[in-house]
């Protein structure tokens, strides 16, 4: 069959232009684009280590920054802590000073007072004697008629005031 003889002669061809069309193929990507996406990648994978490099070291600033910032905080409050105690210090001789001095002023008070009354108390007394003298003399004069001396009043009440 003629056909069939032809078949040979037209799979030559079509296996020449197959091969032709493969070879072009792999000289244009295999020759041209593969190295161009090579180079895309490997530009690509030097940027992220980069940027990984880059955000480490501001990772590790970070931590540097907060340690930093953490020990101000720390010294900070200790010196706030020392100036409180010094301000309660300062507060606790303050008023400490002020109740000695209210302390010694009451304490005046109250001795001048124990004087006052001790001297008010003198002078009642007195009067209480001279009152009772007087009220003795008048009653001795009423009972029994007779004048008693504002001077023998006077020690008779004193001596009974003494013996209670």
């Amino acid at each position: 069959m003629p056909q069939l003889n032809q078949l040979m002669l037209v799979y030559q061809s079509q296996w020449f232009w197959l091969l032709l069309c493969l070879a072009v193929i792999y000289i244009v990507v295999g020759r041209g684009m593969v190295p161009k996406i090579e180079k895309v990648v490997d530009d690509r994978n030097d940027r992220i280590a980069a940027d990984l490099s880059q955000a480490e070291k501001a990772r590790a600033a970070a931590d540097e920054a907060e340690e930093r910032a953490r020990l101000a905080e720390e010294d900070a409050r200790s010196a706030a802590l020392s100036v409180t105690a010094e301000a309660k210090s300062s507060a606790a001789k303050d008023t400490e000073a002020l109740l000695a001095k209210a302390d010694a002023e009451i304490g005046e008070k109250v001795a001048a007072a124990e004087a006052s009354l001790a001297e008010a108390r003198t002078k009642a007394l007195e009067s209480l004697e001279s009152v009772a003298a007087e009220a003795a003399r008048d009653v001795v004069a009423k009972v029994s008629g007779v004048n008693v001396s504002a001077d023998q009043a006077a020690s008779s009440v004193k001596a009974v005031l003494a013996n209670g």
